[in-house]
């Protein structure tokens, strides 16, 4: 190669390759930094593409596991509410016993009577006053295999949604609570029929006793859905949760930098572009040769 002035084709080269070398150090600095292998979409279009993907996944599924921890605290409120029904009816079958028998007088059943119709009005008051998040659980609104989830009071079944989709089959089910009031048990003054109405008799006393056991047997079917669908919930907040870990370590495979692998090549570029930094140099001073040529 000849000595030139008007061009340091070495010095060219030379930046050439610091430019390409420092650009290598900065990405892997940014890596480094980051802690991700894709910072922008140069870095892998299509691996940003499904990380993305990954990602929006991920979000949903955490966001259906809080859903489904939702639905389970509002069943535990339910059944919470149910309990204290169930210990009300205990006694109102205690009551019935206790006016069933012919040593009490008219007089006597007529005081039973009014604590048996008095824990028919409290049912009645837990069943409407029980609610979660402003949704009344126990009144009936949620009895019906209707879905109306519009407006500011829902009505009907209530929908959980939990997967990332819209699928009947996968994404959600419903929660239907039949009503828990006492007329809806069939006792107390708002009770349908005769039986189960009074215990103002001894007639009427000995009839409540069968209303009573059905009454139990209705609120025991909704307990027993209730917890029915909790372990069901249960169960998909654990499946969720696995899925949400799988597809996390996915997208932590496409996306995370391999540190070791990585520091590896930033010690490399650092070596090249402090050995370039030097060449430079000593190839911006060649055209001093040719000046000193010149000069004799």
């Amino acid at each position: 190669m000849a000595l030139t002035i008007n061009h340091n084709l070495l010095a060219a080269n030379t930046a050439r390759s610091l430019s390409s070398s420092y650009s290598a150090l900065s990405t892997s600095t940014q890596r480094l930094s980051s802690g991700l292998r894709i910072n922008s979409a140069s870095d892998d279009a299509a691996g940003l593409a499904v990380r993305e993907i990954m990602r929006t996944e991920v979000s949903s599924l955490n966001q259906g596991v809080r859903n489904a921890n939702d639905a389970i605290s509002l069943i535990q409120t339910a059944d919470g509410a149910l309990g204290v029904i169930d210990e009300k009816l205990i006694r109102m079958k205690e009551l019935a016993m206790q006016a069933a028998t012919g040593t009490y007088s008219s007089d006597q059943r007529l005081i039973i009577d009014s604590e048996y119709q008095a824990m028919a009005s409290e049912i009645t008051r837990i069943a409407s006053s029980t609610d979660f998040n402003g949704i009344h659980l126990l009144n009936g609104n949620l009895s019906s295999s209707t879905f109306n989830g519009n407006g500011l009071n829902s009505t009907g079944k209530l929908k959980v949604h939990f997967g990332s989709g819209n699928d009947s089959a996968e994404d959600y089910y419903y929660i239907q609570i039949n009503t828990s009031t006492a007329s809806a048990l069939g006792v107390g003054f708002g009770a349908t029929t005769s039986s189960g109405r009074s215990i103002s008799t001894q007639e009427l006393a000995q009839k409540s006793l069968e209303a009573l056991d059905k009454a139990v047997v209705s609120k025991d079917k909704i307990r027993a859905s209730l917890g029915a669908l909790q372990n069901r919930l249960e169960n998909t907040i654990s499946n969720l949760s696995i899925q949400s870990e799988n597809v996390s370590s996915s997208e932590s495979q496409i996306s995370d930098v391999d540190v070791a692998t990585e520091m590896t090549n930033f010690t490399e570029q650092q070596v090249k572009v402090q050995t370039a930094v030097a060449m430079l140099s000593q190839a911006n001073s060649l055209g001093k040769l040719a000046l000193n040529l010149i000069q004799g």
